[in-house]
């Protein structure tokens, strides 16, 4: 099911702002702002874009915050690893192998 174009010619079924990926409500913002930009604007279509235009800029405003909460709790973590794996030496090195040997095995890649 698609979302009626901004524009269209009437409010007709619409896709719950939710239920949108980013990229098609980026674009349906961008219909909106189309609309409102068009010189004879149909008043009867008004307010109901204008809250289609906040429900999806609250949505995607909602994603954008938690996708940075996501990396900023991640990055830490990534940097932890990699801090992590630079201190230590290289894999296939420490220590005896489970065979009792020294370890050196050269695994293939």
């Amino acid at each position: 099911m698609t979302s009626t174009p901004a524009g269209g010619p009437g409010p007709g079924p619409e896709v719950p702002v939710e239920e949108l990926s980013y990229t098609d409500a980026s674009r349906e913002l961008d219909g909106i702002v189309e609309f409102f930009e068009r010189s004879e604007v149909d008043v009867d279509q008004l307010v109901a874009r204008l809250e289609r235009a906040t429900a999806i800029v609250d949505e995607l405003d909602r994603r954008i915050r938690r996708t940075r909460a996501q990396v900023e709790e991640l990055v830490p973590k990534l940097e932890a690893v990699g801090r992590a794996e630079g201190e230590g030496e290289p894999r296939g090195t420490a220590g005896p192998g489970p065979d009792g040997g020294d370890g050196s095995e050269t695994l293939p890649l």
